[in-house]
């Protein structure tokens, strides 16, 4: 819900953010390099936290931090990784041609956040924006097929479609609060997603192993 202070009797015109591109607002103009690691990771800033950084550094990677309209196709890489990031997700629509690309590979793909929901689209899935938006560091999610639940943190606006995600993709995570999608993988390849955000700082770490997992992906892939 759109909402304005009036100071004076001023008319002050309602803004609509979601009517612009935040994204390109937010992400770097041009490439950026960070660390030393034997494993390059070609990082996609749509509005990156750098804990993710963070925590990739010290999972022996180089992270090459691209803009998010950066055509990828050039670029060596063992994995990519599609950051956070404010906004739409359907107004980044290079970011998602880029990604229809990099699906048709094998290296391993991890997206967090906004990256889920850009995922979901290049998957072929659709995207809508939430009644009450998640924002929050106590919300609980539950990995599909199991009964492990998580205490994560999120800020976010728009979810992706459980229901329209194709027959080679699935639900990774659900939100135990509204049943929502908290992430997405590949049945066959090693493509995945996360809604909340494992490198939280401050909140919750429970998931913070997911970056290994990305990481022994990638090193599996590479070796």
């Amino acid at each position: 819900m759109l909402g304005k202070i009036i100071y004076n009797e001023d008319d002050v015109p309602f803004y609509d953010p979601n009517l612009d591109n935040l994204v390109d607002m937010v992400s770097i103009k041009e490439k950026k390099i960070f660390g030393k690691g034997r494993y390059r990771i070609l990082l996609i800033d749509c509005g990156v936290k750098y804990n993710i950084v963070r925590n990739l550094i010290k999972r022996e990677a180089t992270v090459i931090m691209v803009p998010w309209n950066w055509n990828i196709e050039n670029e060596e890489y063992d994995g990519l990784f599609i950051s956070n990031g404010p906004g739409d997700p359907k107004l980044c629509t290079e970011t998602v041609s880029n990604l229809k690309k990099a699906f048709n590979g094998s290296k391993p793909i991890y997206g967090i956040c906004l990256g889920n929901q850009l995922m979901a689209l290049a998957s072929g899935a659709d995207t809508y924006k939430l009644k009450y938006g998640h924002r929050s560091h106590n919300q609980p999610v539950i990995q599909v097929g199991t009964t492990k639940g998580f205490i994560t943190s999120q800020n976010h606006g728009f979810a992706a479609d459980n229901q329209s995600l194709n027959v080679e993709w699935e639900p990774y995570f659900i939100n135990l609060n509204d049943n929502t999608n908290e992430g997405i993988k590949h049945k066959k390849k090693p493509f995945f997603s996360t809604q909340f955000h494992p490198e939280a700082s401050s909140g919750p770490t429970d998931t913070e192993f997911l970056f290994d997992v990305f990481m022994d992906m990638v090193k599996e892939n590479a070796d």
